[in-house]
């Protein structure tokens, strides 16, 4: 046996020298190792000797199985590693070699970038950015931006209430009570963020919108200086041949108040279904902002002047593209969107 046992050793490595693939290492395996393999053979007899030749002959098969197994496995190893390799050269890709074909590009949505275009314009005459929460208190809210409880410009906004002391905000205009109450005037801010209104969805309103805010505070401000950041806003967004008026106006916040009107951006101001004729097209609310606001954040009005004011993203949007139905500009439709 011991003789067979070197014969079924040397045809085993010579066909470990010969093999290819991992499948002639499996087919291998199973002539040597499996049921009806060499070595099992030799085992099954092992019956038949005497107890002397079996501890001979069991410790030449367990020595013959260990250095075939140890020769099979570093051949695996080679396949392995052999395969590996092959792999990395099929999918080998070269980073350096031009595309055949044209990848698709994205752009920015068209309320992003009227809002950076807005933001910059601002940023460009001074204004810094300034934020808060869309959770707010509704002193923030309301009271303290001389709205009390029972004032009726409230029942305007139709608010979404968490409870009867805080209220998802209804517009920007909390970041002006945050601001005088952390920061020490003069400032010059713009502060953007969504904003919560009970509107019915239609072609021009939305319950959830985004609007933006312009908040000066310094001494002596007037009419003029909110006049002139208007005109120069507004040019930086739509060009010097845009013409814009004030027409009087009431905001409870503001004293006095205003909306801006600028010229048609549709028609050039000649008259058209979107300006219905008359050649303006209101964009903004503004106003000197009231005494009775700086008095509730601690500021001097005889002191303090502060000049405000908002618009609404998606109609400035609506204006610039020429959108006639803001829904458009909400609901992602990608036939839509890639226009831009």
């Amino acid at each position: 046996m011991i003789e067979e046992l070197l014969k079924i050793k040397q045809d085993a490595l010579e066909r470990l020298a010969a093999a290819q693939s991992e499948a002639e290492l499996q087919a291998l395996q199973q002539d040597v190792f499996g049921k009806g393999g060499q070595l099992t053979s030799i085992l099954r007899t092992m019956g038949q000797l005497t107890a002397e030749k079996r501890a001979a002959i069991g410790a030449a098969v367990n020595e013959t199985k260990q250095e075939l197994e140890k020769h099979m496995n570093e051949a695996r190893a080679r396949y392995k590693k052999k395969a590996q390799e092959l792999r990395f050269l099929r999918e080998e890709l070269d980073i350096t070699e031009p595309a055949d074909f044209a990848l698709p590009k994205g752009a920015l949505h068209p309320m992003t970038q009227t809002y950076r275009t807005i933001r910059d314009a601002l940023v460009g005459m001074g204004f810094s950015m300034f934020g808060g929460p869309e959770i707010e208190l509704d002193d923030n809210n309301f009271t303290l931006l001389n709205l009390p409880l029972d004032h009726p410009a409230r029942d305007m906004q139709d608010t979404f209430f968490v409870n009867e002391k805080v209220v998802l905000r209804t517009h920007t205009s909390p970041c002006e009570i945050r601001a005088l109450q952390t920061l020490k005037p003069p400032f010059r801010l713009v502060m953007p963020g969504r904003v919560f209104r009970v509107d019915e969805v239609d072609a021009s309103h939305s319950p959830v919108f985004m609007q933006m805010e312009g908040f000066v505070v310094d001494r002596n401000l007037n009419i003029a200086n909110l006049k002139g950041t208007l005109d120069a806003f507004v040019h930086a967004v739509f060009g010097d041949d845009v013409k814009t008026r004030l027409r009087p106006s009431y905001f409870p916040f503001t004293e006095p108040s205003a909306e801006l009107d600028i010229s048609c951006t549709i028609c050039g101001g000649k008259g058209c279904r979107v300006c219905k004729g008359t050649g303006w097209i209101e964009i903004l609310g503004c106003g000197i902002t009231n005494p009775h606001e700086l008095q509730n954040c601690g500021l001097d009005p005889k002191e303090w002047t502060g000049i405000a004011f908002g618009l609404g993203v998606d109609r400035m949007t609506s204006l610039k593209y020429g959108i006639s139905d803001v829904r458009y500009e909400y609901e992602n439709d990608a036939r839509f969107l890639k226009q831009f």
